[in-house]
């Protein structure tokens, strides 16, 4: 299982999610995204678009997971490095590993970052 994270502002659009994801390199051989559950309504469109199911992370579940980035803003406002690659974490099961560490859009909305493992 192949999992695209992503954390956004919410000013970020379908786009700017999309164009995060394709910086990573893994655009074509993802099997799901995932985000912090409160953002989720916001990645729903691009996961319609891309016919891909979308996972939603509970906020403390990022707690709960170390980053190999650190973000100031992250930090802030969801007390992780880096909601993408948290997110992603959390969404490729226990024993995941991160293997695109987050990328960020052109427009610097959004995040995404790649994990693979088992889904939980």
């Amino acid at each position: 299982m192949i999992v695209a994270g992503f954390g956004f502002t919410t000013r970020a659009s379908r786009d700017s999610l999309a164009d995060a994801l394709r910086q990573t390199g893994w655009a074509a051989r993802i099997d799901r995204l995932a985000t912090v559950a409160d953002k989720a309504a916001a990645l729903q469109e691009l996961a319609q678009a891309m016919h891909m199911p979308c996972t939603t992370v509970p906020q403390d579940a990022l707690h709960a997971v170390e980053t190999s980035t650190q973000s100031s803003a992250a930090q802030a406002a969801r007390q992780t490095g880096s909601v993408a690659e948290a997110a992603a974490l959390a969404a490729a099961g226990p024993n995941a590993t991160l293997i695109v560490t987050r990328c960020i859009s052109t427009d610097r909305m959004a995040t995404c970052a790649i994990a693979t493992g088992d889904p939980i």
